[in-house]
């Protein structure tokens, strides 16, 4: 019996400032294989090691995963500063790239917190590097400490456009969901559609207009006991679903027609 294979975006670390390693989100493996019914594959998101176009013809879907690196803001015509934080550009570079052709093709992507930062930068959109700063808006970052259960705890509601794109997903217009990113969106991308708030307008759920398969970005961590999870599954479940008809030789242009 085979699978779909969903590409699991990996983030590129130091370790000891010496050792260079590859790493991908266990959590969103999981989810990946326990909801989606796919096959994870940990993907070195490094520009020397695998090609975008070899990639999209192994895999059937991608998951653009949360990572501790952001976006280098030269990405979207803007000099970096101490407030953004951490760079990868070997991600940048990897990502950016992947998404727009993706997108072009109808291939099902499913981008989670800085992968949804990327969805918006590949579109051609800007971030807050820091969106705590902005007057009016709440700390959406990670609590400093605490068990995994309390950081990832459920602490704002998400409302999503009535009958929209998420809303069929979810079922409901209002989803409760965890926090845990420092950057967000401040220019949306062309054909980047903000599908969902919080409650301080934060951008929170996109997709692309008249993209032609599955490309939805969330900003907050649904791979967390998405099994459990009554806003997670849905979501990974929708995704599975896109994942298997591409894999099934099902392409958008066809399904149009038929």
């Amino acid at each position: 019996m085979t699978k779909p294979v969903v590409g699991v975006i990996g983030s590129n670390y130091l370790i000891d400032e010496q050792y260079s390693v590859h790493i991908g989100s266990a959590m969103c493996a999981e989810a990946v294989a326990e909801v989606s019914g796919a096959m994870p594959l940990v993907v070195p998101a490094d520009p020397n090691l695998v090609d975008v176009d070899v990639l999209r013809a192994t895999c059937d879907g991608f998951l653009f995963t949360g990572a501790r690196a952001n976006i280098h803001p030269e990405e979207y015509g803007e000099a970096a500063t101490e407030a953004h934080g951490a760079f990868d550009r070997g991600r940048d570079a990897v990502t950016l790239k992947l998404i727009r052709e993706c997108i072009a093709a109808g291939q099902p992507i499913l981008a989670i917190c800085r992968g949804f930062q990327e969805l918006n930068v590949a579109m051609g959109g800007t971030l807050h590097p820091e969106i705590r700063d902005l007057d009016g808006r709440m700390n959406h970052r990670m609590p400093p400490d605490g068990t995994q259960e309390e950081k990832f705890a459920l602490r704002h509601d998400v409302t999503v456009t009535k009958d929209g794109v998420f809303h069929k997903v979810f079922g409901s217009a209002v989803v409760r969901t965890n926090t845990l990113h420092g950057q967000g969106i401040k220019q949306k991308g062309e054909r980047i559609v903000i599908d969902g708030t919080a409650p301080d307008g934060t951008p929170e759920a996109i997709y692309v207009e008249g993209a032609p398969g599955f490309s939805l970005g969330v900003q907050w961590h649904p791979e967390y006991r998405a099994a459990e999870d009554p806003v997670s599954r849905p979501l990974f479940e929708a995704f599975g679903m896109a994942v298997k008809a591409w894999s099934a030789g099902e392409r958008p242009d066809r399904l149009r027609s038929a």
